[in-house]
């Protein structure tokens, strides 16, 4: 079914050349996501990743998507009353809010087919002015999405650093958007260790996203930045998934003795472990006891209480010795120490995602260069907007 049209109508037009499935590269192990020395790398899918677009309606996609083969959705639908890209019948030149709404809601209910229970929707949509005022599309589209059935996991601001000039005088200018993060169950794939490691340091960096708009030559008005969809397929697309019961791989994630040194206080623990040569069997015997041996902490910390006399020793030793600086050693450095496979031990296929508007056709090239599959849908005919 490579690019066939989904309106519901058994047209088809040629495919261009560039849309070959699979997608032909040099396989290899995914790129700066996340991955930190000393990471074990994820294992390669058994298939290669492959490329399919289609013509056709956001609201039709599982005429030609096969049913929870979707690992992630990544999307910009046009903005309500924002722009007229010359097709009866486009979503956002709704007459009302509310009609734009209900488009958008009957889209999402065909998404649902296609996507799998572990998986993701980033949306991006902005809001519009409308008789001086606000209309709340972006609030507007996530209570109705909750009264259908999907859970808002995060309302993620897209802070930009720059935009087109506006001439108003009696408000601020826009400066953000916002991505709204739906989830289908509650035991969705998320890689926050991942992303952590890519946007945060090592450590959680908040749902303000500071991407810079891009600047496009081509046909299309609103271009997808491309770290945007990278952030998305960081958190939300696993590496590969199996064929037969449809999970992802997941990290197996470990701390190490190893600190973060440009901290002062982490700085010196390393300093006094060193110059007293704990040895890495302390360093874990402190982690496995937590902050507190007594009192009401041990009821919170995990592992205590539950340790061996020799793992306690060897805690009690290095707490005397490391003083207060010990608790450093409880938010040491972590690191992806394996991967865990399902059980059934089926062949494994890239990560999917699908980007139903997808204009440019950034979200797929983006998740091609990723080692993930993609499905592209747009009204335009692929090729439109080169």
């Amino acid at each position: 079914m490579n690019g066939e049209n989904v309106f519901g109508q058994t047209q088809l037009f040629d495919v261009l050349k560039k849309n070959v499935n699979p997608v032909q590269l040099n396989y290899r192990q995914a790129e700066n996501q996340g991955e930190t020395p000393g990471d074990i790398p994820p294992p390669n899918a058994d298939i290669l990743p492959f490329k399919k677009l289609f013509q056709g309606d956001a609201r039709n996609v599982s005429l030609v998507i096969e049913t929870n083969s979707v690992d992630l959705i990544i999307t910009s639908p046009p903005y309500w009353k924002k722009r007229d890209y010359g097709i009866a019948g486009q979503i956002g030149q709704e007459n009302t809010p509310q009609e734009y709404v209900n488009a958008m809601i009957e889209a999402m209910k065909d998404w649902k087919k296609v996507l799998r229970n572990t998986g993701s929707i980033f949306i991006n949509v902005g809001d519009t002015y409308y008789n001086n005022g606000l209309i709340g599309i972006p609030g507007r589209l996530e209570a109705a999405a909750i009264d259908d059935g999907w859970m808002v996991r995060n309302r993620i601001i897209w802070a930009k650093n720059s935009g087109m000039p506006d001439p108003v005088k009696n408000r601020l200018v826009s400066r953000h958007e916002y991505i709204i993060h739906f989830v289908k169950k509650r035991n969705y794939y998320y890689d926050l260790f991942g992303y952590a490691q890519k946007y945060g340091n090592g450590t959680n960096p908040g749902d303000i996203w500071n991407v810079g708009l891009t600047r496009d030559t081509g046909r299309h008005l609103a271009p997808f930045p491309e770290e945007l969809v990278e952030r998305a397929i960081t958190l939300a697309c696993p590496y590969s998934v199996c064929t037969v019961c449809g999970q992802p791989i997941e990290r197996i994630v470990s701390k190490t003795a190893d600190l973060d040194e440009s901290r002062p206080q982490a700085r010196r623990a390393m300093e006094i472990a060193r110059e007293y040569n704990l040895s890495p069997q302390h360093i874990r015997a402190i982690q496995a006891t937590g902050i507190s041996d007594a009192g009401k902490a041990q009821v919170y910390q995990t592992g205590t209480g539950k340790n061996s006399e020799e793992v306690k020793r060897l805690a009690a030793e290095a707490k005397e010795i490391l003083g207060g600086y010990f608790r450093e050693f409880t938010f040491a450095k972590r690191i992806t120490t394996g991967w865990q496979e399902c059980k059934c031990g089926g062949p494994t296929v890239p990560g999917v995602i699908l980007d139903p508007f997808m204009g440019t056709g950034t979200s797929i090239d983006v998740a091609v260069r990723l080692n993930r599959s993609g499905y592209g849908i747009d009204l335009h005919k692929p090729g439109t907007f080169d």
